[in-house]
């Protein structure tokens, strides 16, 4: 099982993030439009779902196991999957019903081995987040972009909307950004 090590930064301004990683020579992988539903356990197991996300381009099916809200507390699994579609059918026919499903849109960059992705979620300002395979890279591109600490957290975006923002976007059936 995977470590996952991240951060977030919330409330971001995202012109003036996106101006200064290109300035620093961070490099744009690119930019999608993600969806994913999200799966209880049966019965339900504290800090445990699964997830199943698409950006259009990649499917991947995640098992995700908070033990901790620390930099460092979760774990995972993740597999790539051939059908957002087919898999959520599959999961269906096993017993799981999705609880919701959710929209953002991500930008990603990188610099210094550490993966920054900008995210924009209906209901919530847009927050800043940082993976990489150590404590240590994730500290120093945070100094790099000049970081406002008290703006750091290491929860989830469901966490972020309940404890933040007090939404509970969990018991939001649909969380899709409005028909333009």
């Amino acid at each position: 099982m995977h470590t996952e090590i991240e951060e977030r930064v919330l409330e971001i301004d995202k012109d003036k993030v996106i101006k200064k990683l290109e300035e620093l020579g961070a490099t744009k992988a690119g930019e999608w439009f993600q969806k994913r539903f999200t799966y209880d356990f049966s019965p339900k197991r504290e800090g445990q779902w699964i997830r199943l996300r698409t950006n259009g381009e990649e499917t991947t099916l995640t098992y995700k196991n908070v033990e901790s809200n620390a930099i460092d507390g979760t774990k995972e699994l993740e597999i790539v999957v051939s059908s957002f579609e087919e898999t959520n059918e599959m999961l269906e026919v096993l017993g799981y019903k999705h609880k919701n499903y959710q929209e953002n849109k991500r930008i990603r960059y990188y610099l210094n081995d550490v993966e920054i992705d900008i995210d924009t979620w209906p209901m919530i300002p847009t927050y800043m987040e940082f993976e990489a395979d150590s404590i240590e890279k994730i500290k120093e591109v945070e100094e790099l972009l000049e970081v406002d600490k008290s703006k750091l957290t290491t929860l989830f975006c469901d966490d972020i909307a309940t404890e933040i923002y007090g939404i509970d976007i969990n018991s939001v059936k649909e969380l899709k950004f409005e028909e333009e």
